[in-house]
């Protein structure tokens, strides 16, 4: 048993308990963003939180056990992301990326937005045109220091 196939049980599991992910961090007591990237093998879990997990999914051991173990972050099949949706952020930070940069460097400096101490809160946003998707990102600004 490795790690992605953890994330398929976990998958399979939701799907037949009927589970959102919404429901899944209100057992964890953490924000849905957080604990769905967990689930899906990017952040590492707790030994309080896996046992929850395991409980919640039904997994074995070894699968708690994994949960706990740092997972290698930002994997993805293929270099460029190839899912509809997945590949929408991509073409976002290709188009919008030197923006971002632009305009954090003017408003504070050399440096980055950190993806370590980050918070991130998806919501929808009703609107007579179609809902739209809205997603507020917020990192701790990180310059860089000179030595």
């Amino acid at each position: 048993m490795n790690r992605m196939d953890v994330t398929e049980l976990i998958i399979t599991n939701k799907i037949a308990k009927g589970l959102k992910w919404a429901d899944v961090a209100k057992e964890l007591g953490l924000s849905k963003e957080w604990v769905t990237a967990g689930c899906l093998g990017q952040m590492t879990f707790d030994a309080g939180q896996a046992a929850k997990l395991g409980k919640l999914f039904d997994l074995p051991d070894m699968a708690v056990k994994l949960l706990q173990v740092v997972p290698y972050k930002g994997s993805l099949p293929t270099a460029v992301p190839t899912d509809p949706l997945i590949y929408r952020f991509y073409e976002l930070i290709s188009v919008y990326g030197t923006t971002f940069k632009a305009l954090i460097h003017e408003e504070f400096g050399d440096g980055i937005m950190s993806a370590i101490d980050f918070h991130m809160d998806l919501q929808r946003q009703p609107d007579p045109k179609g809902d739209r998707v809205s997603i507020t990102m917020s990192g701790k600004f990180l310059p860089y220091k000179t030595y």
